[in-house]
């Protein structure tokens, strides 16, 4: 018995209708079947809660709109692949819609056999990516973390009181820590244990450590800012 080759099943989103007139005589001279039709976002929801096509090919702006939230939705039944289809040449866009989960990219000025050939291939489970494109995402996806700035992790883990509390010893031109301790109305022995913690997170030893770190960094300055 002859096993029947697979007709491929086509979603086509576009915002012009000439386009999907003529996309959709081109996929049906190939064999395939048109499923649906969409110029919109809405639309194409619509659309997709009644069919699961077999490749949606997706116009990247419909109507100043970007159709990138349909992703999520088209890939969610994990049987349909998405080929975009598109006039853009907003590479960080185009990069988005792969990393999205876009298995093709098509250039709107692409031949009609390049349409027909992208269009089963990705059917077929392979890639239509330019190797441009893969390059920056794969660049991107195996780029090493960016390195955190230490002091911005040491600034950041300061408490508001903490803060408060080097802001006065900036301002307090070296009074004594009973002096700040009554400025602050707090006891000596809790400012005492808060710069213990100030020291620590700091990486300094004492207040006069203390005082040019806070200088150097404008923390000072926070001192009408924090409550």
């Amino acid at each position: 018995m002859q096993i029947q080759p697979h007709t491929i099943e086509v979603m086509l989103v576009d915002d012009h209708q000439t386009m999907l007139w003529g996309l959709q005589r081109l996929l049906e001279g190939a064999g395939m079947r048109i499923v649906a039709s969409a110029t919109t976002v809405e639309a194409a929801r619509l659309e997709l809660a009644q069919c699961v096509p077999d490749i949606v090919l997706l116009d990247l702006d419909l109507n100043g709109v970007c159709s990138l939230a349909l992703l999520p939705l088209i890939l969610a039944n994990e049987k349909t692949r998405v080929l975009v289809f598109t006039g853009s040449r907003d590479d960080a866009l185009l990069d988005r819609a792969i990393r999205a989960g876009a298995r093709g990219l098509l250039r709107k000025d692409a031949s009609a056999e390049q349409v027909i050939k992208a269009v089963g291939k990705v059917c077929e489970g392979e890639l239509w990516i330019e190797h441009t494109v893969m390059a920056r995402v794969l660049n991107e996806l195996t780029r090493p973390p960016a390195k955190a700035d230490p002091e911005a992790q040491r600034l950041a883990s300061l408490t508001p009181r903490e803060h408060k509390i080097i802001a006065s010893i900036v301002s307090g031109n070296g009074a004594l820590n009973r002096s700040l301790a009554q400025s602050l109305f707090i006891s000596e022995h809790t400012l005492r244990n808060h710069l213990v913690s100030i020291y620590k997170k700091l990486g300094v030893a004492n207040r006069l450590e203390l005082y040019v770190y806070a200088v150097k960094h404008h923390l000072g300055e926070t001192a009408d800012t924090v409550s």
